[in-house]
Formats: C-alpha cells, structure tokens, sequence
C-alpha cells in the first residue's frame, strides 16, 4: 500500500472518568488470591497496567464513539457536511444488527450523503479502516472520512471477575480469563481527507504492509455472554510467541518498502511484556515507544489511534516525525503503516 495525497487531518480521544486500578480488581479476588496462595500486586507486575477506565453502566459503543467523533468535530478545520464516508471500526457493537455507525452517525450529526459501515477486525480495525478510506481517497472516489471507535471493556471484565470469583478454578483454569484483566475503555476519531483540504500541517499517510497469520485464529477468541455480558478465553504464551513471528514477517516486508528510519514507533497497548518482546525481535530501540497501557490498559482497536493522539499532545511526536504505526490483532493479523506527521 502507497498513498500520495492521504492525510490524518485531526484527532480526537474520549475517556471515562471511572477508573480501575488493579489493585483494587485484585482485592475484589481476593478469595481466589489467598485459595490459589497468589501474590498480591501479580495483574500490575505482569502487565504494567497500573489501572484502566470504564464507561459508566449501560453505555453503547455509538455513545463512546459519537463522544469521541463531536470531540473531533470540534477541534477539525473541517465540517459534518463534508464527510463522505463513516466508518465504525471497534471490536465492541451495540447489536448484530443495524450496524454500530448508524447510532453513531445519529449522534455525531453527520450528513445523510455519507456513505456508513462497520468495520471490525479485532484490535486491528481502526487501522484496516484508515487504509479503505485512503484507498477511496487517493482512488479520488472520497476526499473525507471520518473514523470512530469506541470500545466498552466493562461488560467483559465484570463478566471475568464474577467467574473468577464463584467457580472454583485451579492455576491453570485460570490462565485463560487473565487477558481479560488488562481491558479498558475508551474511544477515538480521527478525520482523514485528501491533503487538498488541509489548511495547515499535512500529517500524511505514507502506506503500509499487511500479513494474516490465520493457523493461529484459536489463541484468542471472544463472544457473547448472555445479554449484555462478553466471554473471552485467551492462551496468552502462545499468542504472543505467535504475535512476534508474525509482527517478524511483517517488519521485514515493511521496511523493504517504506525503510527503518522512524523516528517515534506507536504499538497496539497489550503491556510491558509484549512491549519488550516486540522490540527485541525487531530490533527496535525501546526509547522511541511511547505508551498508555500503564493507565489506561488494553483498550482493543482505540488502543494505537488513542496513544498516537497522547503522543502528540505530550510532545513526543512532532511536525515532520517519521511514526510507525505498528498494529496487530487476534486472528492472527498485522498491519504497519508509515505516518509522516
């Protein structure tokens, strides 16, 4: 993928302001802890994640992302009218059917001319949805889109505690279910258009490179639980053994086509492990990361938008910066791609 005239035009992030931190999620397992002889202060010791945050009780993916889409609208140098394409691209949905981005377009304002989808691809969906609409940009079908995802972690990790608490689970029964432990909330937007309709710095997307590696679409998976509940059961070890071959092969198809020099890498927030892995197979100095996963923990597909909006606000990526976005999601996918800020 190469693209000549995409840009990122602005960027937008929503939080809640409920916060979970682990030590408090471990003390409400602490019956498990003192059955199973676990040591306090494990969740943040193996991940990194000092909290996450929560949307408040009955909120909708529509409610989080159209926050995160008004938010954009606000700050961008460009209109609701103009947007030609909408595109909701969380892992979490209000229901099968219609789909998310109606309730969303609603609630943003958004006009009717605009062409609304879904797109979902794990953790992996926002970025697979910036690349559909730079292809319709640069195709010169579109020259605006708007992106939203808004992520509701709370339902499956209040699902996770409830059975780590009742079921009397063995060490290695509950192996599976700790993944579930660094999800978090939160939403983001991002308005991207072609450079013509940017008035100020053009944040250009270079391109990128996708790689699937599908043998391993078992390692991760998640569904519904009941009626508003979700289930996932995760074998951390091997996907992050997998996760790294595959983010290998990818790098190395990357870097053939758009070069090694980067100057700040922005990677999807898993935790301090998968963070130090990943950078030493690649080969890649750690001091050019920037992360949230320690406040705001795995937050699915706004996990790598949102963190790129954070390393801008802090400075940490600047006008010219050469940024490597480097996504991955259960499946297994990958998706790298350039950023010239």
């Amino acid at each position: 993928m190469r693209f000549e005239h995409v840009c990122i035009e602005s960027l937008a992030v929503a939080l809640p302001d409920e916060i979970w931190t682990s030590a408090a999620m471990e003390e409400r397992l602490r019956p498990l802890y003192d059955r199973l002889k676990l040591p306090v202060g494990r969740l943040e010791l193996m991940t990194g994640i000092r909290e996450r945050r929560m949307w408040p009780e009955g909120t909708r993916a529509s409610d989080a992302s159209a926050a995160a889409g008004r938010r954009l609208l606000d700050q961008s140098g460009l209109k609701a009218e103009q947007v030609e394409l909408f595109i909701h691209a969380a892992v979490s949905r209000d229901m099968m059917e219609p789909a998310t981005a109606a309730f969303a377009h609603r609630k943003i304002g958004l006009p009717a001319s605009a062409q609304i989808f879904d797109l979902s691809n794990a953790c992996l969906g926002f970025l697979n949805a910036l690349t559909v609409a730079a292809g319709l940009i640069e195709s010169g079908q579109i020259t605006c889109a708007m992106i939203v995802a808004g992520e509701n972690g709370r339902p499956l990790v209040e699902q996770t505690l409830q059975t780590l608490a009742g079921q009397p689970l063995s060490r290695n029964e509950i192996k599976p279910y700790f993944a579930n432990l660094t999800i978090g909330s939160g939403a983001v937007a991002a308005m991207v258009c072609h450079r013509s309709l940017v008035s100020g710095r053009a944040h250009r997307l270079l391109g990128g490179v996708a790689r699937a590696a599908t043998e391993h679409s078992a390692l991760c998976q998640g569904d519904t639980h009941g009626a508003e509940a979700l289930a996932m059961q995760t074998d951390s070890e091997q996907l992050l053994i997998a996760g790294v071959t595959l983010a290998a092969a990818t790098w190395r198809e990357f870097t053939a086509g758009h070069g090694a020099a980067f100057d700040r890498f922005i990677c999807h927030q898993v935790g301090s492990v998968h963070r130090r892995k990943l950078y030493e197979t690649l080969g890649l100095d750690v001091a050019k990361d920037f992360s949230t996963f320690e406040t705001l923990g795995n937050t699915g597909s706004v996990a790598l938008p949102a963190t790129l909006a954070a390393a801008v606000a802090a400075g940490a990526v600047r006008d010219g910066d050469r940024v490597g976005l480097l996504g991955i999601g259960s499946g297994l996918n990958c998706l790298m791609l350039a950023l010239e800020w």
